[in-house]
C-alpha cells in the first residue's frame, strides 16, 4: 500500500498542456511524465464536470450514480422545478467511504456535489459552492478553524462568490489586458486557497487517500481559448492580445508550482495520479435544439417567448426561461446547454401534456433519427452527429434521471436551449468548449516510467485508487484496474484483488446542514450566474 494523492485538473487537455510542457511554462508536469505515465482519459458520454468527476470518485457511470448535470428537475407537476445537485443526489458510494470502510482515511477538496455528503472518516471541504455553504459543508467542523489560519486562505476566494468581471468576459473576450489580469489573479487566488488546504491535509499525514480539484483551468479555457489554443490565436496578433495570452499561460506556471510542492510534500513514497473530468476543444457556433424542436412540432413556446440574440448575453432568468415553455403542448425539450440532453415528457404522474406512455419508443426514435437528419440550411451538411438513448449512454439503477437523448454536436459545443429563429448561428467569438477526451497521469512507487498508455476511461480511476491503495476493487465497480501503469514485478507482488459490492449512500442527517432540502435559493442564484458566465447554462 502507498499512500495516494488524486490530484484534478478541471478541463485539463494535451491541446493546451503538450505546448506549455514543450515551451518550459509547466516544467514540473513535464518531467512529472517523462518519469511517469500518461494517456488519454475519456469522459462520461456527455462529458459535464458533475457527472464526469462523480464517476471518477464512485467508478460506476452517471446511469448508476444518478448526477447529469449541475442541476436536477421535476417535471411531474404543472410547472419545471428544479435545483442545484448536492451530494444527497449521488445515489452510488464514494471512494472516502468505501476506504473508511477498510479502515482508513480520506481528505477530499473541491469536488463538484460533495456538499452535504455523509459524514464520514477525515476530512472535506465541498467545492463549487458559495462561501457560506462552503463553510457549513467543512467535515469535521473544527477543521474549518484550522483551515482559515491557513498562509493565503480566503473563503471567499475559493467560493463561487468572487468571480467578478466573468460576465464580462462571456460577453465577448476581453480586450482590456487590466481587466483580464485581475480576473486571472482571482483564479490563482482561488487555488492558491485550494493547494494550502490540500498542503496541510499532506502534512497532517494521517489520510491515506487524498483528493482535491483545481478548477481554474476549465474556468480559463471557456473563456480565453482563442487566446490559449495555438490554432486560435490572432495570426497578427496586437500587444494587447500576446499580453493576455502569456498571463493566461502564468496561471498554468503557478498550478504546474502548486503541483510540484504538493507532490514534494507527499513525499517519494506517496502514489500520485493528475486527472482530468474531461478535456477542452472550440466551439464555432451556436446549436438551437430548443427551437428545433419547437419547429418540429415537439415543443410549444408561450406567446411572447424572448428570442436570442446571436449568443450575447441575455437577463433571461433560468426559473422565467422553463416558464417561457408551454409544458401542456410540449412532449420534449432540453434543460440546460451542458447536459446536452433532451428530455422527452411521459403522460401521468399529474403531469401536464406529453406523449402516451405507449407512444414513447416511437416519438424517442422519431426525434433521434430527426436530430440526425437535421442539415445547416447554409451548407447543407449534418449539424447533430452523434444521438444516442438514454439506455445506450446511461445504463443503471438512475437511468430513469438521465436525458432520454443526448446528442453530440459537430462542432463539440453545448447546445442553446433558447428561442431563436435561426437553428444555426456562428458565435462572434471562438469559444472553449468541454470535449470527452481529459488526460492521466501517475508516477510513484510501482508505476512504470516513461510510458504512453492506450485510451483509458474515467471509470478505470477509482478501481486503480483502490488498488494503489492496497485495497480489493469492489465487484460493482464498472472501470478495471489501468494494470498496465504498474511495473510487471509489483503487480507480481500485489495482484490485483475483487471485493464485495459497494453500499448504498448513508441515508442520514449530512454533516453541516439542518435544511433537508439543500441550497437554498439565493445560494443556487449565486452559483447559476456563475454557471450562465461561463456558457453552462442560458
Amino acid at each position: 500500500m502507498a499512500r495516494t494523492l488524486l490530484l484534478g485538473l478541471d478541463g485539463a487537455t494535451f491541446t493546451i498542456l503538450r505546448p506549455l510542457m514543450d515551451q518550459g511554462r509547466m516544467p514540473f508536469l513535464k518531467k512529472f511524465i517523462e518519469d511517469g505515465v500518461q494517456a488519454t482519459l475519456m469522459s462520461t458520454p456527455c462529458p459535464v464536470t458533475p457527472p464526469a468527476w462523480t464517476s471518477m470518485t464512485t467508478g460506476v457511470n452517471p446511469g448508476q450514480h444518478g448526477i447529469f448535470d449541475f442541476i436536477a428537475a421535476d417535471d411531474t407537476g404543472d410547472s419545471i422545478k428544479f435545483h442545484m445537485e448536492t451530494a444527497r443526489g449521488v445515489q452510488a458510494e464514494t471512494l472516502w467511504s468505501i476506504v473508511n470502510r477498510h479502515g482508513m482515511k480520506a481528505g477530499v477538496m473541491n469536488f463538484p456535489v460533495s456538499y452535504l455528503a455523509p459524514p464520514f472518516e477525515g476530512y472535506m471541504v465541498p467545492g463549487f459552492i458559495t462561501a457560506r455553504v462552503l463553510k457549513m459543508g467543512v467535515q469535521p467542523r473544527p477543521f474549518y478553524d484550522e483551515i482559515k489560519q491557513l498562509p493565503g486562505f480566503d473563503l471567499q476566494a475559493i467560493s463561487w462568490n468572487s468571480e467578478g468581471g466573468e460576465t464580462t468576459l462571456g460577453a465577448a473576450r476581453m480586450k482590456d489586458f487590466e481587466s483580464l489580469k485581475t480576473w486571472v489573479d482571482r483564479l490563482k487566488k482561488k487555488e492558491l486557497g485550494w493547494y494550502s488546504i490540500a498542503k496541510a491535509l499532506i502534512e497532517k499525514n494521517d489520510c491515506e487517500l487524498i483528493a482535491m480539484v483545481f478548477e481554474g483551468v476549465d474556468r480559463l479555457q471557456h473563456l480565453m481559448w482563442d487566446l490559449i489554443d495555438p490554432a486560435f490565436f490572432p495570426e497578427h496578433p496586437t500587444e494587447t492580445d500576446i499580453a493576455g495570452r502569456d498571463y493566461c499561460f502564468s496561471y498554468y506556471t503557478l498550478v504546474d508550482s502548486y503541483l510540484q510542492q504538493l507532490v514534494e510534500a507527499a513525499g517519494p513514497d506517496t502514489r500520485i495520479i493528475i486527472a482530468s473530468d474531461h478535456g477542452f476543444g472550440s466551439t464555432t457556433e451556436l446549436v438551437y435544439v430548443n427551437a428545433w424542436l419547437a419547429q418540429n412540432g415537439y415543443l410549444t413556446w408561450k406567446e411572447g417567448a424572448a428570442k436570442d440574440a446571436v449568443g450575447m448575453m441575455h437577463n433571461v432568468n433560468m426559473r422565467s426561461h422553463f416558464d417561457s415553455i408551454d409544458l401542456e403542448n410540449t412532449v420534449a425539450y432540453a434543460r440546460t446547454a451542458s447536459a446536452n440532453g433532451i428530455y422527452i415528457r411521459v403522460a401521468g404522474e399529474g403531469r401536464k401534456g406529453g406523449v402516451k406512455p405507449e407512444d414513447y419508443e416511437k416519438v424517442r426514435e422519431e426525434i433521434r433519427t430527426g436530430l440526425l437528419d437535421f442539415k445547416d440550411p447554409k451548407d447543407g451538411k449534418p449539424v447533430v452527429i452523434k444521438a444516442v438513448t438514454r439506455d445506450e449512454a446511461f445504463p443503471g439503477r438512475a437511468n430513469e434521471l438521465a436525458p432520454d437523448i443526448t446528442v453530440t454536436l459537430r462542432d463539440g459545443g453545448f447546445v442553446s436551449i433558447l428561442n431563436s429563429d435561426e437553428l444555426v448561428v456562428q458565435r462572434p467569438e471562438v469559444k472553449g468548449t468541454h470535449r470527452p477526451e481529459g488526460v492521466i497521469f501517475a508516477g510513484g512507487p510501482g508505476i512504470r516510467k516513461g510510458v504512453s498508455l492506450d485510451e483509458l476511461s474515467i471509470l478505470d480511476v477509482a478501481p486503480t485508487l483502490m488498488h494503489s491503495l492496497g485495497l480489493p476493487v469492489p465487484e460493482d465497480f464498472e472501470g478495471r484496474v489501468i494494470e498496465e501503469a504498474f511495473e510487471p514485478s509489483y503487480l507480481a507482488d500485489h495482484p490485483v484483488q475483487k471485493g464485495e459490492a459497494t453500499k448504498p449512500p448513508v441515508d442520514e442527517d449530512a454533516a453541516g446542514d439542518d435544511d433537508k432540502g439543500g441550497l437554498e435559493e439565493t445560494d443556487e442564484n449565486i452559483v447559476l450566474e456563475r454557471l450562465k458566465a461561463l456558457g453552462y447554462i442560458e
